[in-house]
Order: structure tokens, then sequence, then C-alpha cells
């Protein structure tokens, strides 16, 4: 009863939202674990039929299945915004989720990399491989860039504008922005795409996509994951590392060096400042000798 709501729901989320085909299934998911826990406890409701106390019971069932409060955040977000679609189209009156709460969340930070890790990291890379030199430039422009992994697999070369230090990068939603790149990252994205990329035969749709496996095909998201966990391993770094981390450091480092955190929600991607406000964990003791030192209401108190 509940499919021609999806496929609509769907249908709503990839048309009217622009939403990427990731956040499209994670949307259908978090309605098929709801779905999932009514055919569980034998409840025959349609979208109109659930009450605020139905969804009360769904999130305790997957609290007991061992859903982290992180995850079940994302899931009542998934079903608010589902409730949002059934209103528009008038499938319900009375929106359940409205008073729904998701669980407090303690905003973990993930592990960051200090410059020299992140040299050390690079540093393992075997460039006497072709891969060595195709890896060295993904992960230059990853901490150059603060890209998320997605952003680098789809990187296109159309949309490189090296002689200017700028590219082009294609985010969440199909929002487009331009991200200043480094010397450095220039320099092996140059290297490898005349000395290496030029002998590698091309499938077949990948001709613009910058990083290619060795047969020619666009690289996974996993594999940029397995690159970077072989290559920490080898560092001797231990810290729970993911290419995340790359986005991650490079944003902290911003903000330690002082950068204004509306730039740096420029060069990430964000939608909302808040988002970026997580790169701001930084001591109190920094913060307060920032304010002492450019503040003038601070200067001279201790």
């Amino acid at each position: 009863m509940w499919e021609s709501y999806k496929k609509g729901f769907k249908a709503y989320l990839q048309l009217e939202k622009s939403l990427s085909d990731n956040s499209v299934e994670a949307y259908m998911r978090d309605v098929e674990k709801l779905t999932t826990f009514l055919i569980a406890t034998e409840q025959k409701k349609s979208p109109a039929d659930v009450e605020m106390k139905n969804l009360q019971q769904f999130i305790k069932w997957v609290s007991e299945l061992g859903m982290t409060a992180s995850s079940q955040a994302r899931t009542i977000s998934g079903l608010k915004g589902f409730y949002k679609y059934c209103l528009i189209e008038n499938i319900v009156t009375v929106d359940p989720t409205s008073l729904l709460e998701a669980p407090k969340l303690k905003r973990s930070l993930p592990d960051v990399l200090s410059f020299d890790e992140i040299e050390k990291i690079i540093g393992q890379i075997d460039q006497s491989k072709p891969e060595g030199g195709r890896n060295k430039a993904i992960l230059e422009t990853m901490y150059s860039c603060g890209l998320r992994v997605t952003e680098v697999v789809n990187l296109q070369i159309s949309c490189l504008y090296l002689d200017v230090g700028f590219i082009r990068v294609t985010g969440k939603g199909n929002k487009e922005r331009l991200v200043p790149i480094g010397a450095d990252a220039v320099k092996y994205i140059k290297l490898y795409k005349d000395n290496i990329r030029v002998h590698v035969p091309l499938k077949k749709g990948c001709e613009d996509i910058l990083f290619v496996n060795k047969r020619g095909g666009q690289l996974s998201r996993i594999m940029i994951f397995y690159i970077i966990k072989d290559l920490a391993k080898k560092a001797s770094i231990t810290k729970n590392i993911s290419p995340h981390t790359f986005r991650h450091s490079f944003a902290t480092h911003l903000v330690e060096g002082g950068a204004d955190l509306r730039a740096v929600q420029e060069m990430l991607g964000h939608e909302s400042i808040t988002t970026t406000e997580i790169y701001t964990h930084l001591d109190r003791d920094f913060l307060r000798s920032t304010l002492q030192q450019f503040h003038p209401a601070f200067k001279g108190t201790h």
C-alpha cells in the first residue's frame, strides 16, 4: 500500500528537490525502515493513519535494535521530509512528525590529522608506479581543496582552471562552487594528467573524468577509502581515518590559522554556517588570545 507513496516521494526528491542519488537513497531507506516496523508490528496503517505515538514506538524499536543516536536523528529527519511531501500532496492533513524530537546529539568530532601526519601519509605513496602518481594527485587535491570523496571521483578535466589556481566542483544537490587549489596539488595533477593518464585507454563516458582506474573507468568512493586506509597503516597512524578526515583536517587547519568561517563555509560548500562551526573545536585559550589580540574591547584585559 505504501509503494505508490514511496514512488511519488522519490520523484519529488529527484525532480523538485534536485537531491543527489545518495541523498535520495538515504531518504528512501528512512521510509523503508518505518514500513518494515509497521509490518513487523502488524500495524496496517497508511501514511495518513500513522500517529505521533506510532512514530515514538518506531524510534524505540530502532533504538533497541542498536541504532545510534545520530542515525536515529537522521531517520527522523528523513521521515519529516516524507511527511512534508505528504502534506504538499494532500496525502495527509496533519503531520505526525511535527513534534517528534530527535535524540540529543553530542557533536562528536572526527579525528584530525596534523599537517605532519598528512605529509607522512602522502609520503608513503610509491610514485614509481602509475597509480602512485595518480594517488599523490588525489590526496594533494583532497587536502588542498577540502573536497568530499564524491567530489573527487567526479572531478572533471573541463572544470580545472589550473592556470588561475581554481577548480570547479559539483557538490551536494548539484550545486557548483569554485575552490582555490594549491600549487602542490596543481603540480601533481599536471604530472598525472600529462604523463600517466595519457597512457590509459579510457572507457566511454570517462573521457572528461580526471582520476581513472587502470582500466580507464571512474574510481569508486570505496577505492579512495582503501587507498587512504592503506597509506595510514604504512605511516603507522592509528587514528580512525577516512577520506572525510582529509576534508575535516583541511577545515580545521584553516580555522586554526585564523580563516574566516564564512570563507571556510564557501570552500567546503556547506549550506549552513552551523555545519562549518563543527570545525571551531579550538581551545578556549586560543579564542581568548585571539580576542585579546584583535578585539578593541579586550585589549589589556586578562
